[in-house]
This record gives structure tokens, C-alpha cells and sequence, in this order.
């Protein structure tokens, strides 16, 4: 619109100076150059607007680093020399880069002709030695190296921050690297599977169980209600009162989490469950049992509804129990787990209870129907996992949680004193999220599990309740007293020892003061330590994404990079990977179907940079928008990454390493994240602009990417970029594990061949450029995405460009106007509610508006054109048009008068009295009746019809009714005649004739 205006007013001016320069002459050639004029007026009006019209706004800008500089030196808060020392802007600036480039030139040179070199004496070695005995680059030219990086440690190599990353070492193989970082990429010492049958060549995780699931309204909206006798939620602690932090699952029980829980807890729906007969592997090629073996086993069989009853609640086991035995000062971590048992009943005098009975028909109908050797061959013992590596502050909080909850679990005891059948009068549709028809739950179901959080088909017991079952099934949700029972439970009579928990006399408690940087190196199956000041745990990290969607993984993955195709490091058929240690399998996509019965997880590939922790501010955190904040105000470069080796670290989790190069632009997004978001630490303060800072990071304000892993740095920090692939797998055996090392580290060396100096990750819709930065919520969930060289920001949340729909609990008081409450969907969008005008303009579409700003063009062409053409007829002689145009908008309009007859007639009728009568019909034309204009106009008429014969003696009446009194009025004033009376005759007696008219 505003170019528009721009060229009308641009043609309007040009127009008028061609007018008035054409003025000046006359004639047709005058004539001819103003219609040229006017005809290049409109054509260049034309094509100015279509330019304008084709013009793509966008809405973007270049750094302008003397701005910055400016206003960090007006608010005070730094000086010219921020970045490590170095100037920033001015010729200062200038010269040093100048320097770097010359600098970085003669390295490149001399490593590409050392590199020449290195490959010959190589290539020599390797004709002469196996794979695994090739030797690294000699000592003393990794001392020479040692050396020049400590000469000037400060020293940014801008010019490798701007062009990639990786030179030190990139002629070295993954294997060569592999030793370098300290790990171990070749003897396949890992912990190995021997299920002790040799048909079994894959376990897995599939099972027939009885489900506790409960949707609450602090959990998953998703979750199912499959539970109305046990309120699991009564049993956990949501609210960190004595619980320090989990594994990155959480509580499997209680409803599940949110997406945008404090926590960072991956978002999955209640899995609460107790397992009854473990089916396994779901590959008939690998000793397993298909999911249609199953269903036929199930439909031969029949079963009355078995009661559950509570036992207790443990801790402890599992994990990494001994965390503290290592000297590092790290409290236990264990499991959390609630012990049920089966109510035996005896039905029709049988000896056998109900339960052995069916378990002894379920295994003889699975053999029936050819099940495989991986399937249990003997019932589990029943429980109920609620959580995995659980940390507690301190072992009097471990004591007091397990009181609380078995307490709770006494409440139950007391409720059901003979167990109760577990069950729901609502409805459900399985799988879960999917569009099949909900179906009526009922009480004494079983169900097959897939996988923990995947039910895909429910079983029905073969009768109804009875009056006593159906009275304790709906106790607690259908209005029974249970206020009673909890206000006279207030002991708890059953022995609730176990491994770790109030059997132990060890006391402990959490140290947050021996926390180290180190310990951002995490291993997510376990709790984190915290630092201090923190009272809540956290997933949220700074990182780049890596995944992708193919054919084998959840289409509900997004697609982030082009560059690497993961599914080569991949083990689908089991040729080396038997089973995993934990519920998940590849982190970098499951399939649908996979046989081993993995949680099936959309891919999840990525490398953490900056772990930020929880996002509750009240908890020692910081707020998810405060991040976003900061991570829109770091100008970082482009993000170079290049994969280094595939090894198995020392929790036994493969992954995938990458260069950790300290001069690179992600080691100086590193840098900046530990001064701005880390912790205070060793007497050192994190500083940003907005002046909000976090307890809950997991780095410290001082820590360096050169502290980090790697050769040239000294492995005492947490910079350390890694990719997880899969958690706990466990091989065959240690030859499976190092021929499946050797294949992935093959693969790496082709990527290292093909992205010698690393590669900027993105696709041609996400991050055209490659190096984004990305802000994640957990592991599977991409929130906001940042630019590099502060090119912008947008929410990449499950692939929309929007604020989140989901509103994070708890709800704070005080509406839209609590600032807590800004994120809410609805709060967002009556703050930022776009105007009428805009919502109504975008609905027009392209077509739309193009047409709009036609129709705008043809309007102001056209009036242009009338105003020239009025111009011309009306304007005064040397009167420019500027001029008459404010004359003719300040100009008084008028009256128009009544249009007169044709004067010819009269002035040829009565010429002696013209003056007097054009007096006469001025004075007298306002009292003019309709009657007189026609008789005047019919005597007109009468006189041209007999012209030649009364002309004379009309001009005579005529002069002599002039002549005559002035009193007389009407028609002998007008000299209007009468047509329907003979004309009056005169006085002359020599003129007898008579005229009729």
C-alpha cells in the first residue's frame, strides 16, 4: 500500500509537470504531446504498481553489531571487548578477522599437506596391520597441538565458527577417535543376553496383565480409567516432597504426565499393570509368539473375575543402587514398586483354585496354538512398577515416603479385606488415541499388553459379579464411606521391608555442594543429582534436533535433517541385539509392530548442548518463556556438527559421538549458555540481560567447552555432544557387540569422508540453512527453534507454528491477568487477538488482495484522468494545475438557473426590443407560470408555420405592445400569444385583412 501511494503521488507530480509545460504551446501538436504525456503518465503509474505488487515483504534483518555494542555500552553492563576479549565491532574488529582468515589459511594448508602425509604412512601401516591395531597420530605432534592451543586459550577462530568445524582431525578414522576420547569401540566387553534357550533368539516385552490405570487431572488426558478401586495417585509424589528426581519416565502410575509438566517427564499415559504370564517376543522367526497366536489362545479359554489384593510398597533394587559406593558422594537410586497378589477362590468344590487353574489352561493353549520358546514357561510374581532410578533427599525422606504410602495402603487393606475385582463402569476404545469404537469396561478384565503403554485388546471374564464383588468394586467411586475407613486407619500392621527401605539402618542424605560439571553427562535412566538450590528435577535442554521420518518409523515424527539417515545404525531383525534393558527400544524411531514389544516411540534423535531443568520458577527453575528470551538474544553461528565414533559408554547405552571441537560454533553457544543460564559456581555468577536466572541447570557458569570431552580438552566439564541410539541394549553375545560396533563405525567413517569439516543439519522446510538451535521440552517434544546469526525464531511444537494448546498445571488464581497464566491458550489469545481488519484482509487470500489492489489502481488511474481532462476545459490561461485544483475544491458552487429557450427566434421576431426585453424577462421570469412557457412555446410554433405572411405585422404588435403601458403584464409583456384566439386586429383602417392563428 504504501509503494502504491509512493507511485500515484510520484505520477501525480510528473503528470502536472508535463501539463504545464505543454501549455505553453498550441495547436494540434500541442494537443498530440499532452495525450503522449498523459498516456506515459499512466503507463509508468502501471508499472510501478505491479513492481510493488510482485515485491515479497520479508521480515527479517542483519545483526548490526556497532547497535549492539551501543546499547551494552549505554546500559553500562559491558564494554567494547565482550567476547573473550576480542572486539566485536569496528576496525578493530576488522583487522583481527582479516588476521583469522590469513591464519586459519596457512593452518588449513599446512594440515592438508600433513594430512597427504599422515595418509601415505597410514595406508602403509594398514597393509601391514589388522583393523583394530591401526595406530593414532604420533605423540609429539599431539603435545605440538596441546601446546598451541594453550598459548592463547581465549583465541576465537572466527572463521571456523563461521565455516565449519572439525579440521584437527579430519583425516583420523572412527576407530582412531574412538581411542582418543578414551572409549573402547572394539572388544565388545558389554553386557551380553543368555535367555538359556538357544531357539530364543530375541526376548521381548509383550504380555497378558491386569491393568491400574487411572485418569486424573493432573495426568495424561489420555490415560485410561481401568481402576476405580485404587486411587494410585494417593501413592506417588507429584510434588517433590520427598522424592529428588526420577528417570526421564517418571511415575508409570498415578495418571501419567502432561505435556508441559514441570518436570520434563515424557508425556506418555498411565502404565500401571501387573503381569501375569510374560508372552514376549512377538517374532515367530525368532522363537516368539504372534499377536493372532495370542487371541486364538485367549478365545478357548474362560475365567471368573480374580480379586486383587494390596500388599505393600518397597524401594529400593533396580537402578543404580549402589550410586554411592563410587566415592562420588551420589545418594541411592532404586525402583518403587507395590506388591499385589491374587485372591485364590475355589469354585464348584474344585481343589485347584481358580487362578492355577486358568494359568495352567493358558499355558497349554498357547502350546496349542504353536507358541514359541521365548514365552514364560511359569507365572511372575505379581506387582506394580510405579518408578525406576528414584532418588530421595535424604534416607529420613525415603522412610517418611514409604510410611505415607503404606499407610495408604493399609486404607486399602481395610477397605477390601478379601481383595477386589479391579474394573470401571466407564468406557474405552483399544489401542489407545485410535478411532474405534469405546466399548463398556466392566470389573475382572484382562487385557493384552503390547507393550507397557499400548493395550490392544481387552479379554471378559466369563461371568457377572456377585452381590459381595460388586459392593467392594464400587465402594470407592460409587458413594461408599470412605471417609470412615481413611479417619480409623491410622497404623499400618503389615511389614513393609525390603531392599533399601526402612530395613536398612543406613542413613544418608543428598550433599548438593558435591555436584560437579561433570554430571551433565547423564545417564537418563537414572535420577539426576541436583545442584544447589534446586527442588525439582528437569528434562528441558538447549540441543540440536536430529530426527526424521521414513517408512519404518511413526509418521507422526517431523523431519529436522537431511544429512543423516540413522536407520543404517539400526538393528530391526535382532541379527546382534537380543532384547534392551529397559521399556524403550531405538531412540531414533520405532516401528509399529516391532517383535520385541517396545514402547513404539516416534523418533527422538537429537544432541543435547545446555540442560536447563525444570521450568518451574518456583521450584529453583526458570520459566519456559524466560529461555525463550535468552535463546532469541544469543547470536550464535551456524551449528557444524560431524559425527567421530559409535561406542557403548560405561551405563551400557550405545551412542553416537561427535567431535567436541572447542573452537567451533557450538562450543561458543556453550560458552555463552554456561554465562548466561549456569549455576553459580567456584565464585563465579551467570549475567544475561533480562536478569533471570535458574538453580536447576546442570552446568556451571564457568564451565568451558574446552573442559569438555575430547582430545584437546580436558574431560573435567559437561561439554560433551553425544546422540543416545538405544538404552541398555543387550547383544548376543560380546562377538555380536563388536561386529555390530564395527559396522556402525564403518558407516561413520563414510559420513566423515562425505562431511569432512562437518555439515549444518536442516531440510529445505525446516532450517533451509542448517545449524538451528533448538529449545526441547523432553526428549520427544520440540518446542521453539532459534536461528543462527539471530536470524529468528518460531515454535516447532508437534510441527505447528502456534503457542501450545495445552495448559500446564497447576492453574494460578487471578486469570488472564496473572502473569503465570500468559502461556494458557486462552489467555494468549486474548492478549494477542488480532485486529478485525487484519483477520478479514489475510481472509481475502492472494487472489483476493491482488484483486483489492486492482480495482485501488484502476480508481485512482481513472481519477487522474478526470481531473486532467477537467483541468484542461476549465483552468485559466498561464493558471497552473496545482493551482486549479485548490481553486476548484475552495470554489463556491453555484445555483443553477433555469435553462432558457433558444434565443434565435426572438432576436429574429423583436430585435428593436431586445435590450428591454431581456430586462423585462429577467425581472418578470420568476413569476413565469407552465401556462405561458407553452402558450409562448405554441405561439412559436404558429408564427414559423405562417412566416411569410404575418412576420410584418407581428414586429408592428410587437413594437407597439413595447411601447405600451408598463402595468400591463402576462402575455403582452412577454410577447407570449394566445394560439386558441384570433390574433388582435389593429386600429389601422387601411389594413381590413384578418390573420387567424
Amino acid at each position: 500500500a504504501i509503494a502504491i501511494a509512493i507511485a500515484t503521488a510520484i505520477a501525480i507530480a510528473i503528470a502536472i509537470a508535463m501539463m504545464e509545460s505543454s501549455t505553453s504551446c498550441n495547436g494540434r501538436n500541442s494537443r498530440n504531446r499532452t495525450a503522449t504525456a498523459t498516456a506515459t503518465v499512466l503507463v509508468v503509474v502501471a508499472i510501478v504498481t505491479v513492481l510493488s505488487l510482485m515485491v515479497v515483504p520479508i521480515d527479517a534483518s542483519l545483526a548490526d553489531r556497532s547497535r549492539i555494542v551501543k546499547a551494552r555500552s549505554a546500559a553500562s553492563k559491558s564494554g567494547r571487548y565482550l567476547d573473550n576479549g576480542r572486539p566485536i565491532e569496528g576496525q578493530s574488529y576488522r583487522s583481527n578477522r582479516a588476521k583469522d582468515m590469513d591464519d586459519s589459511f596457512q593452518a588449513r594448508t599446512a594440515a592438508a599437506t600433513a594430512s597427504k602425509t599422515a595418509s601415505t604412512t597410514k595406508q602403509q601401516q594398514q597393509q601391514q596391520q589388522q583393523p583394530w591395531k591401526m595406530s593414532i597420530a604420533p605423540q609429539e605432534e599431539l603435545k605440538m597441538r596441546d601446546v598451541t592451543m594453550l598459548e592463547d586459550p581465549d583465541d576465537r577462530q572466527l572463521s571456523s565458527q563461521l565455516t565449519g568445524c572439525c579440521y584437527t582431525y579430519e583425516s583420523y578414522g572412527a576407530s582412531d577417535l574412538c581411542a582418543m576420547y578414551g572409549q573402547d569401540c572394539e572388544s565388545g566387553e558389554t553386557p551380553s543376553h543368555d535367555s538359556g534357550d538357544d531357539d530364543c533368539s530375541a526376548e521381548g516385552l509383550s504380555f497378558i496383565g491386569i491393568s491400574f490405570s487411572v485418569n486424573t487431572a493432573s495426568g495424561n488426558p489420555y490415560s485410561y480409567q481401568l481402576c476405580d478401586q485404587f486411587p494410585m495417585e494417593n501413592i506417588i509424589d507429584r510434588t517433590y516432597d520427598y522424592v529428588m528426581s526420577m528417570d526421564e519416565d517418571g511415575w508409570l502410575v498415578g495418571g501419567g504426565y502432561k505435556t508441559f509438566d514441570y518436570g520434563g517427564k515424557m508425556p506418555y499415559i498411565d502404565s500401571s499393570h501387573t503381569e501375569l504370564l510374560r508372552v514376549g517376543n512377538l517374532d515367530p522367526d525368532s522363537g516368539g509368539t504372534s499377536i493372532a497366536q495370542v487371541y486364538s489362545a485367549m478365545e478357548y479359554l474362560t475365567f471368573p473375575p480374580f480379586a486383587i489384593y494390596p500388599e505393600y510398597l518397597k524401594g529400593g533394587g533396580g537402578g543404580h543402587s549402589g550410586d554411592d559406593d563410587d566415592g562420588g558422594g551420589e545418594v541411592p537410586s532404586g525402583d518403587i514398586t507395590f506388591i499385589v497378589s491374587i485372591v485364590e477362590t475355589y469354585e464348584d468344590d474344585n481343589s485347584y483354585s481358580a487362578y492355577e487353574t486358568f494359568m495352567e489352561s493358558l499355558f497349554d493353549a498357547m502350546e496349542a496354538v504353536g507358541g514359541g520358546p521365548c514365552m514364560d514357561d511359569h507365572d511372575t510374581d505379581p506387582h506394580v512398577s510405579m518408578s525406576r532410578g528414584v532418588k530421595f533427599w535424604s534416607s529420613s525422606h525415603s522412610t517418611q515416603y514409604q510410611y505415607n504410602a503404606n499407610l495408604e495402603v493399609a486404607v486399602w487393606q481395610a477397605m477390601y479385606p478379601s481383595g477386589v475385582v479391579i474394573g470401571s463402569n466407564g468406557y474405552a476404545a483399544f489401542p489407545p488415541g485410535r478411532s474405534g469404537t469405546k466399548q463398556y469396561v466392566g470389573y475382572g478384565n484382562l487385557y493384552f499388553f503390547f507393550d507397557r503403554a499400548n493395550i490392544t485388546a481387552a479379554f471378559f471374564p466369563n461371568r457377572d459379579l456377585t452381590d459381595d464383588e460388586k459392593y467392594y468394586s464400587t465402594f470407592f467411586m460409587g458413594g461408599g464411606d470412605t471417609a470412615s475407613v481413611y479417619s480409623s486407619t491410622t497404623s499400618i500392621s503389615f511389614d513393609y521391608a525390603g531392599s533399601g527401605d526402612n530395613g536398612d539402618d543406613s542413613s544418608w542424605e543428598h550433599n548438593a555442594y558435591n555436584w560437579h560439571a561433570e554430571m551433565a553427562q547423564h545417564d537418563m535412566t537414572d535420577g539426576w543429582s541436583l545442584p544447589p538450590n534446586c527442588l525439582q528435577e528437569g528434562e528441558t535442554f538447549f540441543g540440536i534436533p536430529l530426527s526424521r521420518t521414513s517408512s519404518s518409523k511413526l509418521q507422526s515424527s517431523s523431519t529436522f535433517q537431511e544429512q543423516f539417515d540413522f536407520e543404517y545404525l539400526v538393528d530391526r531383525n535382532s541379527t546382534y541385539i537380543a532384547s534392551f534393558g529397559t521399556n524403550h527400544g531405538w531412540l531414533v524411531g520405532e516401528e509399529i509392530g516391532n517383535a520385541v514389544g517396545s514402547i513404539v516411540d516416534k523418533d527422538t534423535a537429537h544432541i543435547p548442548i545446555f540442560y536447563t531443568g525444570t521450568t518451574n520458577p518456583n521450584m529453583g527453575g526458570m520459566s519456559l518463556g524466560d529461555m525463550i528470551k535468552i535463546g532469541k538474544n544469543i547470536d550464535f553461528g551456524t551449528l557444524y556438527v560431524k559425527p567421530a565414533f559409535v561406542y557403548v559408554d560405561g551405563y551400557g547405552h550405545v551412542k553416537l559421538q561427535f567431535e567436541a571441537d572447542p573452537n567451533s560454533a557450538m562450543a561458543y553457544l556453550y560458552d555463552t549458555l554456561c554465562k548466561e543460564l549456569g549455576i553459580s559456581w567456584n565464585y563465579e555468577s551467570p549475567y544475561n540481560a533480562l536478569g533471570t536466572y535458574t538453580s536447576c541447570a546442570m552446568h556451571a557458569a564457568n564451565d568451558r567447552a574446552k573442559y569438555g570431552c575430547g582430545p584437546e580438552n580436558s574431560n573435567s566439564g559437561g561439554f560433551c555432544p553425544q546422540m543416545t541410539i538405544a538404552y541398555s541394549p543387550r547383544f548376543q553375545s560380546e562377538d555380536h557387540a563388536a561386529a555390530y560396533l564395527a559396522r556402525c563405525n564403518n558407516y561413520v567413517d563414510y559420513w566423515r569422508s562425505l562431511y569432512p569439516s562437518g555439515v549444518a543439519v536442516g531440510t529445505s522446510s525446516f532450517c533451509p540453512n542448517g545449524g538451528c538451535l533448538g529449545l526441547f521440552l523432553n526428549r520427544a517434544d520440540l518446542y521453539e527453534v532459534f536461528k543462527p546469526d539471530l536470524g529468528g525464531s518460531w515454535v516447532e511444537y508437534n510441527g505447528a507454528s502456534m503457542p501450545p494448546t495445552f495448559s500446564p498445571a497447576p492453574t494460578w488464581k487471578g486469570g488472564c491477568d496473572e502473569p503465570h497464566n500468559f502461556h494458557l491458550d486462552k489467555c494468549f489469545r486474548k492478549r494477542y487477538k488480532p485486529k478485525a481488519s487484519a483477520v478479514a484482509w489475510d481472509a481475502l487470500g492472494s487472489v483476493g488482495q491482488f484483486s483489492v489492489m486492482l480495482v485501488v489502481f484502476m480508481a485512482v488511474t481513472l481519477s487522474i484522468s478526470i481531473f486532467l481532462a477537467r483541468a484542461r476545459k476549465k483552468r485559466r490561461r498561464g493558471e497552473s494545475y496545482l493551482g486549479f485544483f485548490f481553486r476548484d475544491l475552495t470554489r463556491r458552487k453555484r445555483k443553477k438557473r433555469r435553462k432558457k429557450g433558444p434565443k434565435d427566434l426572438e432576436e429574429s421576431m423583436l430585435p428593436e426590443a431586445s435590450s428591454r426585453r431581456s430586462k423585462s424577462n429577467r425581472s418578470g421570469s420568476r413569476s413565469r407560470s407552465k401556462s405561458h412557457r407553452r402558450s409562448r412555446s405554441a405561439s412559436r410554433r404558429g408564427d414559423l408555420t405562417n412566416k411569410s405572411n404575418v412576420q410584418p405585422e407581428q414586429r408592428r404588435r410587437s413594437r407597439s405592445r413595447a411601447r405600451s403601458s408598463q402595468s400591463s403584464v402576462g402575455s403582452q409583456k412577454s410577447g407570449i400569444f394566445d394560439l386558441t384566439k384570433t390574433a388582435p386586429q389593429q386600429d389601422d383602417s387601411s389594413d381590413k385583412r384578418q390573420q387567424l392563428v
